[in-house]
């Protein structure tokens, strides 16, 4: 390579690096309170199907869940606990509305259906039945 190529390969390392500077400096200034996706892993076994949610922060009273149809909804909000008098210099942690919603199969024991909020994840069981029921509300234990 001549040493061209490799000056404007050092220019473009360092410009792209600059730009990334700037981008976390003011992005973060101005990315508070938008809607967040929290993670989730679904497992199924013989018996049932569970999914479990992060939702570190929260307290069960600000989660609500919901089954209409064969789809689990998961509703809930996570507020800012910034005073006025404070600014962010970086906010990783996301806040604000967040829904999440799972297509079930047909062999969801509805009725049956349980939640639990332990350690900032939400556990929610559902066995698996031959009986198609339908429930509008889950309480969380």
């Amino acid at each position: 390579m001549s040493e061209f190529t490799i000056d404007i390969e050092k220019q473009l390392t360092k410009l792209g690096k600059d730009i990334q500077d700037f981008v976390e400096r003011i992005v973060p200034l101005e990315d508070k309170g938008h809607d967040f996706t929290p993670a989730c892993d679904i497992v199924e076994s013989e018996d049932d199907y569970k999914i479990m949610i992060d939702l570190p922060g929260l307290t069960k009273k600000e989660i609500n869940i919901a089954l209409k149809e064969h789809v689990l909804t998961v509703k809930g909000e996570r507020s800012e606990t910034l005073s006025d008098e404070e600014t962010y210099r970086r906010q990783e942690r996301r806040s604000g509305v967040f829904s999440r919603s799972f297509a079930l199969p047909e062999n969801v024991n509805a009725a049956e259906t349980s939640a639990h909020f332990r350690s900032g994840v939400l556990t929610i069981s559902m066995p698996k039945s031959d009986v198609l029921k339908d429930s509008k509300s889950i309480p969380i234990n």
